[in-house]
């Protein structure tokens, strides 16, 4: 198959396993999914979902957020790790975001990457779930089964980011990119298939047109 095959068909595959993925991270509007997806960096969306309801709690917008002093950011942040620089950077954010930009989160790539702890991918995330432009945020998932999938030479991100974007609808990046997610996490894990064990992988083995069932897909691993 070629690559523009295999994307047609993962695509398709995708649609019918995951038609309406929801956002993993809890958050109750764009300033708690920017912070949530900020901690999420270096740790699991489960432990940051474990954490963010004491932190919200405190403060769930950037004018409460920045009258709360950095280490009792920090005593509840620890356990996702780099707590230290996350601490630091939610407490500046949440300043920068209400002395230049009116309290609100902006719906600007530049702007939020001028953003301390906030990258390309937390920005992606942004923009494509709150504001529902265009992105395609590449997590560690996304990167594996790229490679896998031989969608992607998987040199880097930037590199994976890049080829998705060629090879997939721009109208499907916002939900392709979560559906990868959570196809990666149940399915083909990067211990758990080799590119020849999970369903996806398989078909992409073989031809598209021999695809077996999707029934039962859950009790994959």
């Amino acid at each position: 198959m070629t690559q523009q095959q295999r994307a047609k068909h993962l695509l398709r595959r995708l649609n019918e396993l995951y038609p309406a993925p929801p956002i993993p991270l809890t958050h109750s509007n764009a300033y708690t999914l920017l912070v949530a997806v900020l901690l999420s960096a270096q740790c699991t969306d489960v432990r940051v979902n474990l954490v963010t309801p004491a932190l919200f709690a405190l403060a769930d917008n950037p004018r409460d957020m920045m009258r709360v002093a950095v280490d009792d950011i920090l005593a509840v942040i620890r356990p996702c790790g780099l707590g230290p620089r996350k601490a630091a950077a939610i407490s500046q954010l949440s300043k920068i975001l209400i002395e230049e930009h009116g309290g609100e989160v902006p719906a600007d790539f530049v702007a939020l990457e001028a953003l301390p702890g906030v990258g390309h991918k937390t920005a992606s995330v942004v923009m494509a779930q709150v504001f529902g432009v265009p992105a395609f945020p590449v997590d560690t998932h996304i990167h594996r089964l790229a490679k896998r999938w031989k969608l992607s030479s998987g040199k880097n991100v930037e590199c994976s980011e890049r080829d998705l974007k060629r090879l997939f609808p721009r109208e499907s990046w916002n939900c392709l990119h979560l559906q990868i997610i959570y196809y990666g996490r149940e399915h083909c894990r990067a211990r758990g298939c080799d590119g020849t064990q999970c369903l996806l992988c398989r078909e992409l083995n073989t031809h598209a047109s021999q695809a077996p069932s999707l029934e039962n897909t859950s009790s994959e691993t």
